[in-house]
């Protein structure tokens, strides 16, 4: 499947994906290295005492699970060989295990 499939509902579903894992990737990275969480997301969320104090474990945490989505969307939306998208296949699963691995032995 790539940009030229003829169906426009897979096509709009993927990008909507990309732009999700874009914000993710962002917003985990900010929050890993500010070390802080934003004051409108605390509000929203309500974050309990002890989530609040591990933004570098659930920023990192996000961070690596958005970097994983893309890679897995990145062969639906740009034409490449086959074993370059299985490779971003098998990276996108390497992240997916680093994120659970961040968030089960990242303490702070």
């Amino acid at each position: 499947m790539s940009l030229a499939d003829p169906d426009p509902l897979w096509i709009a579903l993927r990008l909507v994906i990309v732009l999700l894992s874009l914000a993710l990737l962002a917003f985990g990275v900010r929050v890993a290295v500010s070390r802080r969480f934003p004051a409108a997301w605390v509000r929203i969320t309500r974050l309990g005492a002890t989530r609040r104090s591990q933004p570098v474990r659930m920023g990192g945490f996000q961070a690596l699970l958005g970097g994983s989505l893309l890679a897995q969307q990145v062969p639906f939306l740009i034409p490449m060989p086959s074993a370059v998208a299985r490779a971003l296949f098998g990276l996108a699963l390497l992240l997916v295990g680093a994120a659970l691995g961040w968030y089960l032995w990242r303490q702070d």
